[in-house]
Order: structure tokens, then C-alpha cells, then sequence
């Protein structure tokens, strides 16, 4: 299998790859995040209950 460099996409070393980061720079992308980890738990919740 000898493909090109070009052929494969582009290539990230270790260091940038690990450079990721939330940004909730807005009230409503602050409001869907914890509402979507509030749901995740009460997701848990029902399921525990639902499971017994």
C-alpha cells in the first residue's frame, strides 16, 4: 500500500491535535451545553429506575 501524502488528507502532529478547547462564548451555547449535561444525567436517573 504506497499512497501519497497528498492523496491521504492532511496530517497533524501530536502537539495540535491535542490543542482542543471549549468555547461557549454565548449565553445560548452556555444554556444547550448544560442543558444537554443535565440531560445526560436525568437520562442516567430514568434509566436506573426504569431498569429495577
Amino acid at each position: 500500500m504506497s499512497k501519497d501524502r497528498d492523496e491521504e488528507g492532511p496530517v497533524f502532529s501530536g502537539q495540535d491535535a491535542r490543542q482542543g478547547e471549549i468555547i461557549l462564548r454565548t449565553r445560548a451555547r452556555r444554556i444547550i451545553f448544560i442543558a444537554g449535561l443535565v440531560g445526560i444525567v436525568v437520562l442516567a436517573l430514568v434509566l436506573s429506575i426504569v431498569v429495577r
